[in-house]
């Protein structure tokens, strides 16, 4: 039988210093997204970060929020746990709870079927000890595991280890089955608990006022109902649900789904700390009241605890957040009686969970920029790199060609280096001429050139030409959809979310 997936016991860390929460730098400016101070948030936010964290006055504005906690117990009598390693893990579970689904909503969402109680999503997420990172490690539902001796939670019957697929763990011993099993796959110890269903998920996300969701191409699901054009789009609590939830939208399955929910969860760090929620307190009572009204958690996090993560981050920026996948050694494991599983890659898997235990970033630091902070770049289809690009100036305006030749090479594409003339040299607008069969890279060079005309010439090959009008002012800068990705499959928040204009 399949051994499970654990890596070797570390050594009892030494007990770390009680950080100081949320406590920026002496003398740091106040920044937002395009890189200059925002004194008057600076302000507010220290006023209301007073009000929020000044004793009586902070407990009393977050005054009887755990009342409407549904509580459930996930370390109850549980020993031999992993040593407790540097600041805070979080176990987050999304189930298919659906009970409490309107039966409006079930229909415009589609959610109906039987629930299969078990989880459909698995996240653990660890904030770093100096509460200035955030980082969310996606375990795959389907990932190869073995179950500790338990006693099955529907049946009452006891049963010894054996193999199951990862979200197996919920529907035979509930949370605490899930969290056993994930510390003995992962040996990071879980501090708090949160499950979220589908219901929960919804009302949280509405309460925040929708997320931001910015997409190169077309997402479609049959299964879920996603159907979203390229650009972005503002989700409400149900379009953000079937976002999520949809696998079929490309042949990555699971995987483009994670990677979706990475996206999302980074679009709401970014609306939790660029939309003055968390500098509210009235907001972010509101908030809170929902989320904490809605979810499951352990008998530890309440409200004291949402108060002390909203002061921890009141300095976040998306690029706070990381994501990583468990490195997969084999997608399609075979196990008896069980069909295809996720087969970590186990000396890999141990790595990422030992920079989670010893609290060090997953992704690698990012280089530092000098000079003034450029525009965040597009999220585009087709890299950059990968098409193809002649220039000819269509005006009569000397050097335009090589001007937008240089600017467009400046932002990755593959020109020519060589601009030459069109035949006719009274464009008002820019065209982009381009062969129908490669009109993912037309599009990419279109969202460089916002405001050109798309004309396609059959038969043209894979070069794109671009014709540059009167009207042309400057290039926008675009990057893949899915950025390079660093070891563990990481990407920090900055690279994922929206670009700012």
């Amino acid at each position: 039988m399949p051994q499970p997936h654990r890596p070797p016991r570390p050594a009892r860390p030494r007990e770390p210093q009680r950080a100081r929460r949320g406590v920026a730098p002496a003398g740091a400016p106040a920044r937002r997204g395009n890189g200059r101070p925002r004194w008057g948030v600076r302000l507010a936010g220290g006023l209301a970060v007073a009000v929020l964290g000044s004793g009586a006055v902070g407990h009393a504005v977050m005054t009887g929020l755990d009342t409407g906690i549904q509580r459930v117990d996930p370390f109850k009598d549980m020993k031999n746990r992993p040593a407790a390693g540097h600041g805070l893990n979080f176990l987050l579970v999304g189930t298919d709870g659906r009970d409490s689904t309107t039966p409006a909503d079930k229909r415009r969402y589609r959610l109906g079927g039987a629930p299969c109680r078990c989880t459909d999503t698995v996240m653990l997420v660890h904030l770093s000890a100096d509460r200035q990172r955030a980082s969310v490690v996606s375990l795959p539902r389907d990932s190869y595991a073995e179950l500790p001796a338990h006693r099955d939670e529907s049946s009452g019957r006891a049963h010894g280890p054996h193999p199951v697929k990862l979200n197996a763990a919920y529907a035979e011993g509930g949370p605490q089955l899930t969290v056993r099993t994930v510390e003995e796959m992962t040996r990071v110890k879980i501090d708090h608990y949160l499950e979220v269903d589908f219901t929960s998920f919804m009302k949280t996300v509405d309460a925040m006022g929708g997320v931001e969701i910015c997409t190169a191409k077309p997402l479609r699901d049959r299964n879920t109902g996603l159907d979203l054009a390229p650009g972005s789009h503002r989700l409400g609590g149900g379009e953000a649900l079937q976002y999520v939830r949809s696998r079929h939208v490309d042949g990555a399955a699971d995987l483009g789904r994670m990677q979706r929910q990475q996206r999302f969860l980074a679009a709401l760090v970014e609306q939790a700390t660029s939309s003055g929620v968390l500098l509210n307190p009235v907001k972010f009572k509101e908030v809170s009241s929902t989320l904490l009204g809605s979810v499951r958690a352990d008998r530890g996090f309440g409200s004291e605890q949402m108060l002390a993560l909203g002061q921890a981050m009141r300095d976040f920026t998306p690029a706070s957040s990381e994501f990583a996948s468990v490195p997969v050694g084999d997608p399609s494991f075979p196990v008896k009686g069980i069909g295809s599983t996720v087969r970590w890659d186990a000396a890999k898997a141990a790595e990422l969970f030992a920079a989670l235990r010893e609290d060090r970033p997953l992704a690698p630091a990012a280089p530092a920029r000098p000079g003034p902070r450029q525009p965040a770049p597009v999220p585009v289809d087709v890299p950059p790199q990968q098409v193809r690009v002649r220039v000819e100036n269509g005006t009569r305006m000397d050097g335009l060609g090589g001007r937008v030749d240089a600017a467009l090479r400046a932002t990755g594409f593959d020109t020519t280096r060589a601009p030459g003339y069109a035949a006719r040299r009274d464009h008002k607008r820019t065209v982009i001429a381009y062969d129908p069969r490669w009109d993912r890279s037309a599009r990419t060079v279109a969202t460089a050139l916002p405001g050109s005309e798309l004309r396609a010439v059959p038969g043209q090959g894979r070069t794109v030409r671009v014709i540059a009008g009167a009207d042309y002012r400057k290039v926008v800068p675009v990057r893949p959809e899915e950025p390079q990705r660093g070891p563990f499959g990481t990407v920090t928040g900055d690279q994922v979310v929206c670009a700012q204009g």
